[in-house]
């Protein structure tokens, strides 16, 4: 019964102090990423109403030389309609429809920046959804030294409970350590 009780302290040990060094190594890894980029190397638009793929047409307006990632948002052929009709080049952008959340939003595209060597990104969604946005991308995005500037669509909406940006920041920490993405605590 004494072994048990041993064990699982050691195990809670392990656990946090592997938790405390990633949450020690992100910022560093932030500001590396910040320091070798300064200027955003693409735009990101996290999917969640056709007014976001709007305000990125606009946005993409002032910054004619970046790629654009839209993570799960409208329908193909409305995104394009959007972004055609804003006047910008249907090659500068990428509609991702693998995410399903805001933390796999993060995580689907992650590899794809890395690939292709950005470090520094806008992220792009409402303001009532941007502090989840940002603890995600702190996460997901820091631990992978991938820097970002937030860029809020205003909006007249409240800001999201509290509960959920601390259930996504779970998720993001469980998907460093494990690459599971626990969708499956989306409650």
């Amino acid at each position: 019964m004494k072994s048990i009780t041993i064990k699982r302290q050691f195990i809670i040990v392990i656990l946090a102090t592997t938790l405390i060094c990633i949450v020690s190594i992100i910022p560093i890894k932030l500001a590396i990423a910040h320091y070798q980029n300064p200027i955003p190397q693409a735009i990101l638009t996290l999917g969640g109403g056709h007014q976001r793929e709007v305000f990125t047409a606009e946005f993409a307006r002032l910054h004619p030389n970046l790629p654009i990632w839209i993570s799960s948002g409208t329908n193909e052929v409305r995104a394009r309609e959007i972004f055609e009709s804003a006047g910008v080049d249907n090659h500068r952008i990428n509609l991702d429809y693998r995410a399903t959340d805001t933390v796999t939003n993060f995580t689907t595209l992650v590899a794809d920046f890395k690939q292709k060597q950005i470090k520094h990104i806008y992220l792009i969604t409402s303001d009532f959804h941007l502090p989840r946005a940002k603890a995600i991308a702190f996460v997901v995005l820091g631990s992978q030294g991938i820097s970002y500037t937030p860029v809020p669509l205003a909006t007249n909406r409240p800001p999201e409970p509290k509960f959920k940006i601390v259930r996504d920041i779970g998720r993001s920490f469980l998907w460093v350590l494990t690459k599971h993405r626990g969708s499956s605590l989306n409650f």
